[in-house]
């Protein structure tokens, strides 16, 4: 798995890849999702436990994973909410709501993170 820094990848689900962008760093973790209108493909957050929604402009699908990448929990969240932490999370992936379903992203799922 190795470290990833900020910058862009895929997220692969099974059959499934998707346009990546990873956050790593303490100011892009920060910054997430703010002030954005969409979202493209799905956020990566490393390392993360918890999210929050507060001056969010759409709701979003979180899905929280585990250091071995399997998914712990998938969660939707409306703006202004706060996540509560997962014990076991090490990273948190974030996507516009209802699009993780289709991914087939969902408890007991081990993803994959290619980074560019």
């Amino acid at each position: 798995m190795g470290r990833w820094r900020d910058g862009h990848g895929e997220l692969v689900v099974g059959e499934v890849r998707v346009p990546l962008e990873i956050a790593t760093s303490y100011r892009a973790r920060t910054k997430g999702l703010l002030g954005r209108d969409a979202v493209e493909g799905a956020l990566l957050l490393s390392p993360a436990s918890s999210v929050h929604t507060f001056r969010m402009r759409f709701p979003i699908d979180v899905a929280y994973l585990d250091r071995r990448l399997r998914v712990v929990a998938v969660h939707t969240m409306k703006p202004g909410r706060l996540g509560l932490p997962r014990l076991r999370s090490r990273h948190v992936v974030e996507a516009g709501a209802g699009v993780m379903e289709a991914w087939g992203m969902r408890v007991g799922v081990r993803v994959e993170v290619a980074a560019e």
